[in-house]
């Protein structure tokens, strides 16, 4: 048996530590730092909302006061209140309470296209000034929060403004999904080499089995493991429940520390 902390996040006063007892995960509070993380992923559709919503669900589940954020979603739906997004809400859904929709997802374009091209189609400039604010409004109610990026890591929002700037902007350490299926090697060290060379700090990276017909999926994730700068903090099966998910993350959060910022 022994105890760890298992993920520090933020500037609030309280955070988890983890006791091991054979199979069991017992979580107890403890003083120390909380840092929001910024997740992004391989590519568009390989699972950063999943990864987001259990790693939401594992906060709030132990105690945390975490809430979610969108800050640029495209195909957002028209309904009585306005614009909405189903990643958004899902996040605001797993969050450990209802916020206003507009600080989850400050630009919500109705385009299911690039986020530069639907803001454009949509007649808007995409800018830090409403995702920074909505951050702040976010951050002051919380002790964390998770903020899920859009498509991949390289992702223009502007003709001046690149995604990396959102996580630069926020000081947010980084998150990777990666979707495991072919090709994901050479995705996930291009999105880390990338990652490291906006000056951003590559926290862990989470595989998603986005697949399940993938062949050598063992062989795959290990020389990930050997390859990528950066501790594998989880693998979520293909179509494993809600309470699998939370619990892959919390057995694999626990193993990483990370100092104050």
């Amino acid at each position: 048996m022994g105890t760890r902390s298992w993920w520090q996040v933020g500037n609030n006063s309280t955070a988890l530590d983890v006791t091991e007892d054979d199979d069991d995960i017992v979580m107890t509070t403890s003083t120390s730092n909380f840092r929001s993380a910024f997740i992004t992923g391989t590519d568009t559709g390989i699972g950063k909302t999943r990864v987001s919503a259990a790693l939401l669900r594992a906060l709030v589940g132990n105690g945390v006061a975490a809430l979610g954020m969108k800050p640029v979603a495209s195909g957002c739906v028209g309904s009585a209140a306005g614009l909405r997004n189903d990643d958004a809400l899902a996040l605001l859904a797993a969050g450990y309470q209802l916020v206003a929709y507009a600080d989850i997802n400050p630009w919500a374009l109705p385009e299911p296209i690039a986020p530069h091209a639907a803001a454009m189609q949509a007649g808007a400039t995409i800018t830090l000034d409403r995702i920074e604010t909505a951050y702040r409004k976010l951050r002051a109610d919380a002790d964390i929060v998770i903020v899920e990026g859009v498509g991949g890591w390289a992702v223009p929002l502007s003709e001046t403004l690149m995604q990396a700037a959102i996580p630069q902007a926020l000081k947010l350490p980084v998150i990777l999904v990666v979707g495991l299926r072919l090709g994901c090697i050479n995705h996930a060290l291009l999105t880390a080499r990338a990652i490291i060379e906006d000056g951003c700090e590559l926290l862990g990276w989470i595989g998603n089995r986005i697949d399940p017909s993938m062949e050598a999926v063992d062989a795959n994730i290990a020389m990930l493991k050997q390859r990528l700068p950066m501790p594998c903090l989880g693998i979520l099966e293909h179509d494993s429940s809600p309470r699998d998910e939370t619990d892959a993350l919390v057995a694999a959060l626990q193993r990483v520390r990370s100092d104050a910022q």
